[in-house]
């Protein structure tokens, strides 16, 4: 039965996938004499945490109460007060936690806090499962820079359009649609600047239901970025240009005019560790990276991704000339290709869904 709580509180805490940032998701259940009594997800970064809210509504039954919560409640003073505090002043007689959280900030203390009160705590229930749901946070937190996706969508052999460039529509519907969740769950969306000439895309989330727009970073190393561009003009986002040193001082005056915001990076080319480091300094946490062969290929290379999501087609487009979802420079030594492990694969209507992490080298 203690797995049934913990399982509503993750599933609780997977429905804000997308929206916390840079908090991670976090729900919480509380149950009093085998009955639930409260439930509660932290829904926003500066709103109340999933146990505040679980207590808010449990009122006088959290007194000789269980709270099932999928990470540990915090122990120090952020944009909200502790939950810790509001755990012991409500009277819960235990606390039941899935994932031990990895911020310095509290990495156990706030367990420890909650055993110097006398409240038992136990801790790794359903661990497996509730650190999937943060692997996010957990990746932010440890490295300093976001979780980077690589998605493509591709024919069976790879390529992303014909050899005249036609690419519009290679996956069905359902694929497509797929493609905007995707950009709803993560902070930022980055493409290089050829998909912005050849495709003028908007990058926006596109859901029956509306969605979260991320920021939108383009990667143009000599600001041909069009000043007609959706991404400019459009204002249904943040748009980022990322570029070099050797940016004209002009072309970046009238970009910041538009709305964009220009990240110069002190280099004579874009560096992705470089470009890594500054997002995670300004607290982006995750990225999808839906750029073409040659920026794909340059995460690739260098390891500096933590998933790649895949929608293939049943369609062979083949050509000598045709561009495919990786191309640059590629690996010369099969021995130096990436330890991709497939964790999930399902079929969207004609095409199919792959996801597959990165594997230990």
């Amino acid at each position: 039965m203690k797995d049934h709580y913990m399982k509503i509180a993750i599933d609780l805490a997977k429905s804000t996938t997308g929206q916390t940032s840079p908090n991670p998701v976090v729900g919480a259940v509380i149950v009093n004499d085998h009955q639930v009594v409260g439930m509660g997800a932290h829904l926003k970064a500066g709103e109340n945490h999933a146990e505040r809210n679980a207590i808010e509504m449990a009122k006088e039954k959290c007194r000789g109460a269980t709270i099932y919560v999928t990470l540990e409640p915090c122990s120090h003073h952020g944009r909200t007060p502790p939950c810790a505090d509001a755990i012991i002043e409500a009277g819960i007689r235990k606390v039941v936690v899935a994932s031990v959280d990895p911020n310095p900030k509290v990495a156990g203390s706030g367990i420890q806090k909650l055993r110097e009160a006398n409240i038992e705590v136990e801790t790794n229930m359903m661990k497996e499962e509730a650190d999937a749901i943060n692997k996010v946070f957990f990746h932010y937190i440890q490295t300093k820079k976001p979780f980077v996706t690589l998605k493509s969508a591709t024919s069976l052999d790879g390529k992303i359009a014909t050899n005249t460039g036609e690419s519009q529509w290679i996956t069905g519907e359902e694929a497509r649609y797929d493609v905007h969740n995707l950009r709803h769950e993560h902070d930022s969306i980055l493409v290089g600047v050829n998909t912005v000439l050849v495709d003028n895309p908007s990058l926006t989330t596109r859901l029956s239901d509306g969605g979260k727009n991320p920021i939108r970073i383009v990667l143009d190393h000599h600001l041909r970025i069009p000043l007609d561009a959706k991404l400019l003009t459009d204002q249904k986002a943040k748009t980022w240009i990322v570029t070099t040193k050797h940016a004209d001082p002009s072309k970046v005056e009238r970009l910041k005019q538009l709305g964009a915001e220009v990240l110069q990076l002190n280099e004579d080319k874009i560096e992705v560790p470089s470009l890594l480091k500054l997002l995670g300094e300004k607290e982006v946490t995750s990225l999808l990276v839906e750029g073409g062969g040659i920026v794909n290929d340059s995460f690739l290379r260098l390891g500096e991704y933590q998933e790649v999501v895949v929608y293939l087609a049943p369609t062979i487009i083949g050509g000598n000339h045709a561009p495919s979802s990786f191309s640059g420079k590629g690996f010369s030594l099969l021995k130096d290709t990436p330890n991709l492990q497939i964790e999930d694969m399902k079929r969207l209507g004609k095409d199919l869904k792959i996801i597959l992490k990165k594997g230990e080298d």
